[in-house]
């Protein structure tokens, strides 16, 4: 049968208090015996030891034991504590007196036989005992009647007694720790009722619930991070609809085009020729291309991209990346401007991932930039690292859009969007490729009224090769 949560806690917390409870007696039980009834035993030995001289010194102004047999009293007079060994205080007996230690002992002869004292004493192993000398040899024994064996012969009842007081106040207690337990189990169960009620709902995709933090403890910390947990789910949800059906767009045109094309082909309309193939061929490639980039965005987010990484010079890369370019930049009446230092910026990279970094960026900034706009590159050292800078004129990018630039589900619905051309993909796939870089990247405002990207990779960093 399962239990519940409630049940379990509760069950934890009772038993946890009744093993506190179960070593408690334990150990007081055994500390008692030990220590307490040890201590008495050993104040009734020092007492033996005491009395010991002075019974051999009886026997030998005697000659015998027969004087004690029938005189009591010069037994008990003999009991008193020797002189020194317990300093008399007006009206307070010795603590071995006061510990009964006198009337558990008892005298023997050597063939064991009781001459005086405690009839319950005996010379066995159980038994305390001393040698009583006399002239150098032994006369007798003394015995003691142990603390425990006295307790159990005087007075069961009043152990008993004892026993059962310790049984009712562990009872007791067992009684308020389960009060105790079952409210502190009922506060937490209701709070944690309300998380698993929210990460339920949440798992059913109600993403727009929030859980009010009081930030007191551990369980209002997790509430919090559920609720951040919340927020993200949310955007994520919202930019996986908005990416999936721009994707279902840019499929879907290039698509319609063929279809039409080819039917039109098929029914003899347009002959097959390669002023009719030519806009095939075209949307072929812009397929191509945005599958290309689909798989560029899985591999650089998994890691799984080839990186041979290599002792370079980055400014030679986007020399000749940006010289690669110029034409087409010309071609949208475009000024395509690179300024940079003459010495080499050496950096530990892949030279083809970085030639497509900085081909994504100049390529996104020149479809992006309205004709007749300028686009500057720039590239430097500084702080241990190399900066690449990009940026163009406008149309710019608001600031809350920019810190999302390069969410891999985020797209700009302004000026700078599909109908430009452009997959959405390019920006994420550059973070990805800077950041196997060890680098960073961001976007900001452009002097030139446009934006700015840019790149920092530290300066002949070492990675391993992936």
């Amino acid at each position: 049968m399962r239990l519940r949560l409630s049940v379990k806690l509760f069950l934890a917390i009772l038993a946890a208090c009744a093993v506190v409870l179960a070593i408690n007696g334990v150990f007081a039980r055994h500390f008692f015996t030990r220590d307490f009834l040890g201590y008495l035993n050993e104040q009734g030995v020092e007492r033996m030891r005491g009395v010991a001289p002075l019974v051999g010194a009886a026997y030998a102004e005697h000659g015998d034991w027969e004087f004690l047999r029938t005189n009591t009293s010069a037994w008990f007079h003999m009991m008193r504590p020797p002189d020194g060994s317990e300093p008399p205080v007006r009206g307070v007996p010795p603590v071995s007196d006061q510990t009964g230690a006198v009337l558990r002992l008892a005298l023997f002869d050597l063939q064991g036989n009781l001459i005086a004292g405690n009839a319950n004493a005996s010379i066995e192993n159980d038994s305390t005992r001393l040698p009583v000398l006399s002239g150098g040899a032994q006369v007798g024994w003394l015995a003691m009647v142990p603390f425990q064996k006295a307790i159990n012969a005087g007075d069961v009842r009043f152990y008993n007694a004892q026993v059962r007081a310790r049984w009712v106040n562990g009872a007791a207690s067992v009684l308020v720790a389960a009060l105790i337990a079952l409210l502190l189990t009922g506060t937490l169960l209701k709070r944690l009722k309300v998380l698993t009620q929210f990460v339920h709902r949440l798992a059913q995709g109600d993403y727009s619930q929030r859980i009010a933090s009081m930030n007191r403890d551990e369980i209002d910390r997790l509430a919090s991070d559920i609720s951040q947990l919340a927020d993200k789910l949310e955007n994520i949800e919202q930019n996986r609809r908005a990416f999936m059906a721009d994707i279902s767009h840019e499929l879907r045109t290039p698509l319609a085009v063929l279809k039409a094309e080819l039917e039109a082909i098929q029914d003899g309309i347009r002959p097959m020729n390669l002023s009719t193939l030519a806009p095939l061929q075209s949307e072929v490639q812009q397929l191509h291309k945005l599958v290309d980039d689909f798989y560029d965005l899985a591999v650089t987010q998994t890691g799984q991209f080839s990186y041979e990484f290599e002792n370079i010079d980055l400014r030679r890369i986007v020399r000749s990346t940006a010289a690669n370019l110029q034409a087409r930049a010309a071609d949208r009446s475009l000024a395509l401007q690179l300024d940079a230092e003459e010495a080499p910026v050496f950096i530990h990279g892949d030279e083809s991932r970085l030639q497509q970094l900085i081909s994504n960026l100049l390529e996104n900034a020149i479809r992006y930039t309205d004709a007749g706009g300028r686009i500057r590159v720039q590239i430097h050292e500084s702080g241990g690292e190399a900066h690449v800078c990009i940026e163009d004129s406008s149309p710019g990018v608001e600031p809350e859009q920019r810190e999302r630039l390069f969410d891999r589900f985020y797209r700009v619905e302004a000026s700078r969007n599909r109908a430009s051309g452009g997959s959405g993909l390019g920006l994420a796939i550059c973070r990805n490729i800077v950041e196997s870089h060890g680098g960073r990247i961001h976007a900001e405002a452009s002097t030139l009224g446009g934006l700015r990207i840019v790149i920092c990779i530290p300066l002949q960093a070492r990675h391993a090769v992936v």
